[in-house]
């Protein structure tokens, strides 16, 4: 297993290298780069009006602006859309600020270099440390992403194996439509059902539509500050979890099943043993092989991807917020640090994801294959 680890541990230099390459190509041939979106700005044809100009950048900008406008009549360099009118010079200062007076692959470099060092730099538009801003928004995600997969494991583990049990049964058949519906509607509709029942929407009004805590959080007490936590929680949370929980249902329910019509199965049952000691003793471990290895993966998937709608419904200011804002506005450091970040974080999971292999099942060894 060590010799198997440090393959895996060697192998993720090369593929977080290559997904940093690819991303950056495709970044460089996007329209719409951090230069032009304060040329856009600075004349007066953004369109995001939430887009600020970060201090560093602000300041020389702001001071150049009168600079800008007199040399109105000159050509500002044909690659950026809206530059039409601006100092060529004024223009190359832009680039200097964002560091695009570099070639792509010299920037790429040192970009890698930083990033090895765990360097990410400020965001273009909020004149803030990338790693300050990925920290403050990360209680949120953490919160939605934990919750949500412990929640969805708990209901679906259960639910798939009594599905599996009595497959075919009416009790199999109504949980199926549920699961069913949940399928098909997505979470952020079931969000928006939950604020108009039970967030003041049209009846009820129990929960708060914003916010991971109350504003007076620092005042409560502790146990108080337990419950004002869950309470913001509850809809969030309820959302994600009906529109999660069908895939690892399905999942649960079919492995039981095909280990269920195995003859070791029936071999057991032959010598006597009760169901639930067949079923728990001898299936679960095989059967639950892919469920619980996948519980790494399950949990970065909501944290940084699932979530970017139900943060937005409920005001809910986390990453996946923060990696739409720097889409949205052209914030390299942003992208491309979370990116970083995030890519390392999922690669060491899935080396993790082994791991629950090796614990729900210690016969498998990784070492061991056949040539």
């Amino acid at each position: 297993m060590f010799a198997y680890i440090v393959r895996r541990l060697l192998l993720i230099v090369p593929t977080l290298v290559g997904i940093m390459i690819i991303n950056f190509a495709i970044v460089q041939v996007a329209p719409g780069g951090p230069v032009e979106q304060l040329i856009a700005q600075i004349t007066g044809t953004a369109i995001e009006a939430t887009a600020r100009i970060g201090g560093a950048a602000g300041g020389e900008v702001g001071g150049q602006r009168q600079q800008a406008q007199a040399g109105s009549d000159a050509q500002a360099p044909s690659k950026y859309r809206g530059a039409r009118g601006l100092d060529p010079e004024f223009i190359k200062e832009l680039e200097r600020l964002y560091g695009f007076d570099k070639p792509a692959h010299e920037r790429f470099l040192i970009m890698l270099g930083n990033y090895a060092r765990f360097e990410f730099g400020n965001s273009y538009f909020r004149d803030r440390a990338v790693v300050d801003l990925v920290l403050e928004k990360m209680p949120v995600s953490i919160s939605l992403g934990l919750w949500t997969t412990l929640l969805v494991y708990l209901i679906s583990v259960p639910l798939g194996i009594r599905k599996a049990v009595r497959d075919g049964s009416r009790f199999d058949v109504w949980t199926s439509a549920v699961i069913i519906a949940g399928q098909a509607i997505p979470s952020f509709l079931f969000a928006v059902l939950l604020i108009v029942l039970f967030a003041g929407g049209s009846y009820l009004d129990w929960f708060p539509l914003r916010g991971l805590v109350s504003d007076n959080w620092q005042e409560l007490s502790w146990p108080d500050r337990i419950v004002d936590y869950f309470w913001h929680l509850t809809l969030p949370i309820v959302a994600l979890v009906i529109g999660g929980f069908t895939g690892l249902t399905l999942l649960t329910k079919n492995s039981f099943i095909e280990e269920i019509n195995k003859q070791y199965v029936m071999t057991a049952r032959a010598k006597g043993l009760t169901e639930r000691r067949v079923l728990y003793g001898h299936v679960f471990r095989n059967a639950m092989l892919i469920p619980i290895a996948g519980f790494p993966g399950a949990f970065v998937g909501i944290l940084f991807t699932g979530a970017l709608l139900i943060e937005v419904i409920f005001s809910l200011d986390g990453l996946g917020l923060l990696g739409f804002q720097a889409v949205i506005n052209r914030d390299y450091p942003v992208m491309f640090g979370t990116l970083y970040f995030f890519t390392l974080l999922g690669l060491l999971l899935n080396i993790m994801g082994d791991f629950m292999y090796v614990l729900v099942d210690p016969r498998i060894d990784f070492e061991r294959r056949d040539v």
